[in-house]
């Protein structure tokens, strides 16, 4: 288990992810297609040349948000997580592009012990996904039930 429990954090730590990943064209088309989204926004390449102000069509921000809080779990969460309580602050003050490789950190905002769940405690991870020129691409704060260590 690659995870660590409730206790293990510290509000204020940050981690910087060793993890990066390329987005590709087709993970864009299919995510896209996956999740029933047509808008040429994100599938239409001559559209967004003639008719948009980026030239090029956008990564899908739902693929950008599940990328960026997917490259952190192994160095935080994986295996010690209980639920994903919801996500907020969502932003995306940039655009991502195909070809763009993004990279994560991951900061510990909140923690507090479950009033309800005394093997739990819950976590407010802010993470933040930048491009290849280190510009803010995605950020949302996730509130997450974590397990506690054992015994």
């Amino acid at each position: 288990m690659g995870g660590r429990y409730y206790e293990d954090f510290e509000v204020g730590q940050v981690f910087r992810h060793a993890i990066r990943r390329t987005v590709t064209e087709a993970d864009n088309v299919l995510f896209s297609a996956m999740t029933h989204n047509p808008a040429p926004l994100h599938l239409d390449r001559e559209y967004m040349r003639t008719e948009s102000e980026f030239g090029q069509p956008l990564v899908n921000s739902f693929f950008t948000l599940g990328l960026i809080v997917g490259i952190s779990i192994h160095e935080t969460t994986l295996g010690t997580t209980v639920a994903n309580l919801g996500l907020e602050d969502v932003r995306f003050p940039a655009p991502l592009f195909v070809g763009d490789t993004v990279h994560v950190e991951t900061e510990v905002v909140g923690k507090r012990e479950s009033r309800s769940r005394p093997r739990n405690g819950i976590l407010t991870l802010e993470h933040r996904g930048y491009n290849q020129r280190d510009v803010l691409v995605a950020v949302c704060k996730r509130n997450v039930l974590m397990l506690r260590r054992p015994g």
